[in-house]
């Protein structure tokens, strides 16, 4: 998930943002806004910088094979003779099924 150190910073901060006279809760409301941060960022679902750079080159292979393919079959169409290209299902006409 997230580096802990990244919570704890976060925590800080706020403490740190807060009047004088609170200080002496310090500890504790680092501790209360650390489960409160990280509860939320366990809701959101996120990934980590790892995980998403991981999945970002494999869509780039994707996307690198891909652009392959369609390169080849490109060029498999190209040269295929023109009466011979497969041509998608399509059904007779009535016309040709009453005639054999």
């Amino acid at each position: 998930m997230i580096d802990p150190k990244t919570f704890d910073d976060l925590a800080k901060r706020f403490t740190e943002a807060l009047p004088p006279s609170f200080r002496q809760f310090q500890t504790e409301m680092e501790k209360n806004f650390h489960a409160a941060l990280q509860t939320a960022f366990a809701k959101l679902e996120l990934v980590t910088r790892e995980e998403f750079d991981v999945q970002q080159a494999v869509l780039a292979r994707t996307r690198a094979k891909l652009e392959t393919l369609e390169k080849q079959v490109a060029e498999l169409e190209g040269k295929a003779p023109s009466g011979k290209r497969r041509k998608t299902a399509e059904k007779p006409s009535e016309s040709e099924e009453g005639d054999g």
